[in-house]
């Protein structure tokens, strides 16, 4: 499903509720039985992935392609940070401080730096960008102003989130280059009483998921981008699948990613999305082994026999697949080569609508791992395939003050901090 705009999209969902919920009477029967509702067809078929591609971290001629993308400025880094975080209690995680970790885990952090999250990973790419220029040959201030950046948060969030980006890196990045998207919360769904599915206005507004943000992407006037005098000046469908049509990669990367605070420059997989775009892929999918003394939800990698090619299905469409028995799952990494084609692939033929109930009432919760089913989709391993390594729960609290330390002990880092501090 793909819309337009907003209102279609409004309208789409209630088609979708009047064929995937007509037979039941309220959100509690929908409820008991959303495993039937989104399970993947042929689970029981499903196997362990026979064609995951191996990364090299050698220095060849495919990390090569990726350093003259980066160069050349060829790359959009899209950063996902819209999540509710509901189990973490604290807000939006863009902007986490230190502290606050600290606080929430009965911890000290008394030497990490008081920078915020979302700003971390930042300033990490631009530092590690500068650094390949630098090393390159290359003028690094040029390389840094030919970089565009796309930041998505929850409508709530995004006005914080672009004026604090701009603060912070409008001297590196051009303001045309710093773009921006408030992804939209719904109301729930809900049985009226003649029959039939309505949003309910008065019902908690929320998220639909990650797989709304990328089809938000394609909707006119989404993305915005801030003047000189911090305005939003939004762009039109036209004109933000033209600004797409000039990379050829655009790398997906999740807050949460707590390996990104000491690498956030991979320019072998990169490289890989530059020379499998090239043969007519439109997603890479990074594959980790998941951690199985913190295993996590996630989308599962696996053969599919009756598609006869590995994919990735989303954890909520497994039925009793627990998050220990998924092996290999989606890094939440993910590149899109050729993102201009990909995005006009999603336009055409839209995303599958799982749904979730939470409050008594109904929202939809597709995922944007399901391009996999809509575009020619590579997976990916590393020669010692890493574990997931994320800022989910409480219990990975620990890992991410020890990550910012392992941050701040560069001293690039802590040369550019000053800046951001205080933000």
């Amino acid at each position: 499903m793909a819309s337009d705009n907003p209102r279609l999209y409004l309208e789409t969902c209630l088609e979708q509720a009047g064929e995937k919920l007509a037979g039941y009477q309220c959100p509690a029967e929908v409820a008991e039985a959303l495993e039937d509702i989104n399970a993947y067809p042929g689970l029981a078929g499903l196997g362990p992935p026979q064609s995951l591609r191996l990364l090299s971290d050698s220095p060849d001629g495919q990390a090569d392609m990726g350093r003259r993308a980066v160069l050349e400025g060829r790359v959009l880094w899209e950063h996902a940070a819209a999540g509710e975080a509901t189990r973490m209690g604290l807000g939006p995680k863009f902007f986490y401080l230190p502290a606050q970790l600290a606080a929430l885990a009965g911890a000290e952090a008394p030497d990490i730096l008081p920078v915020r999250l979302g700003l971390r990973h930042l300033g990490q790419l631009l530092l590690e960008i500068r650094r390949l220029a630098d090393e390159s040959g290359f003028d690094p201030d040029g390389v840094l102003a030919r970089q565009t950046f796309l930041l998505v948060g929850s409508e709530s969030s995004v006005g914080r989130m672009s004026s604090m980006a701009a603060r912070a890196f409008a001297r590196i990045v051009p303001l045309r280059n710093l773009l921006f998207m408030g992804q939209t919360f719904f109301p729930g769904l809900d049985r009226k009483p003649g029959g039939g599915w309505h949003f309910d206005q008065a019902s908690p507004k929320k998220l639909h998921n990650h797989g709304h943000m990328v089809m938000q992407k394609i909707m006119d006037e989404q993305v915005f981008r801030l003047d000189s005098h911090g305005h939003r000046v939004f762009l039109s469908r036209a004109e933000f699948f033209s600004r797409l049509a000039e990379f050829e990669n655009l790398i997906s990367s999740n807050i949460e990613d707590l390996d990104y605070l000491t690498r956030a420059l991979d320019l072998s997989a990169l490289g890989l999305a530059s020379r499998l775009g090239h043969a007519g892929f439109g997603m890479l999918m990074e594959i980790a082994r998941n951690n199985l003394d913190r295993p996590v939800k996630g989308g599962l990698c696996a053969l599919d026999p009756a598609l006869g090619r590995d994919v990735v299905v989303e954890s909520f469409r497994l039925r009793d697949i627990q998050p220990r028995d998924m092996r290999f799952i989606n890094r939440n990494n993910n590149h899109y080569p050729r993102p201009a084609v990909v995005m006009r692939r999603l336009q055409e033929e839209g995303l599958f609508m799982p749904v979730t109930v939470s409050e008594n009432k109904v929202y939809f919760c597709p995922v944007q791992g399901d391009l996999n089913f809509l575009v020619k989709t590579a997976f990916f391993t590393r020669g010692e395939t890493i574990q997931i390594n994320s800022l989910k729960t409480q219990g990975d609290v620990r890992a991410a003050l020890k990550a910012m330390a392992a941050q701040d002990a560069s001293p690039d880092f802590r040369s550019l901090a000053p800046g951001l501090v205080g933000l």
